[in-house]
């Protein structure tokens, strides 16, 4: 789940603590680009497409979970969900020092497609290779997930880890981490048997 539900949980409550920054992150890039103050409705507004831009991705993401995982397998497309993941950790990581809050909604963007993806995978994927005694079980681990992602992102935002003003940038990008962890491990794992035999017609492969 590190790659899946867990992906959707961190990125809904890792934007909550460095909201005042990124506002104010916003308003400085205004001032030296246009050389005007914004007016708060400007701000307001572009921190409203920061927070919601994440549902259109994941909107997205959902959208092309059921032919990604048809065409390329559940194991491949749950690996493709890491490609919008640390896309969106660079952009967002290096806003501040491109000073572009632009890079920010569109690594929003690119994270809510990767959570559309994941969660939506994670529990195809998990659920068709459980044994049949442990289905229900398996299945209810996504949630668990989802949870430890929420949990991960609230601690790592608090002041005395990574929710301060000079380390915002590295708490936006630290989706990258559980995205490399999966890049590394998955490829170790079985594909889905119900894909394998169904899908592909490898009855030898599937049992």
């Amino acid at each position: 789940g590190i790659g899946g539900a867990f992906q959707y949980g961190l990125q809904v409550s890792i934007i909550n603590s460095p909201a005042e920054y990124i506002k104010s992150f916003i308003r400085e890039t205004w001032l030296k680009r246009y050389g005007s103050s914004p007016s708060e409705e400007i701000i307001t507004l572009m921190w409203s497409f920061v927070v919601s831009i994440y549902s259109i991705g994941g909107l997205l993401g959902s959208l092309s979970a059921g032919y990604l995982s048809v065409r390329f397998g559940r194991k491949k497309a749950m690996l493709f969900t890491n490609i919008p993941a640390l896309l969106s950790a660079t952009l967002m990581g290096l806003s501040r020092l491109c000073g572009s809050f632009e890079m920010i909604i569109a690594g929003r963007l690119f994270s809510g497609v990767c959570g559309g993806l994941a969660l939506n995978i994670h529990l195809m994927y998990a659920g068709e290779c459980a044994p049949r005694k442990l289905r229900g079980l398996i299945a209810i681990t996504a949630s668990t997930a989802t949870a430890i992602g929420k949990f991960v992102g609230f601690a790592l935002g608090l002041r005395e880890v990574l929710g301060v003003d000079a380390l915002w940038p590295i708490l936006m990008a630290v989706n990258a981490l559980p995205a490399l962890v999966q890049l590394l491990t998955l490829p170790f794992f079985p594909d889905s048997p119900r894909y394998l035999l169904i899908d592909k017609k490898d009855k030898e492969g599937c049992i």
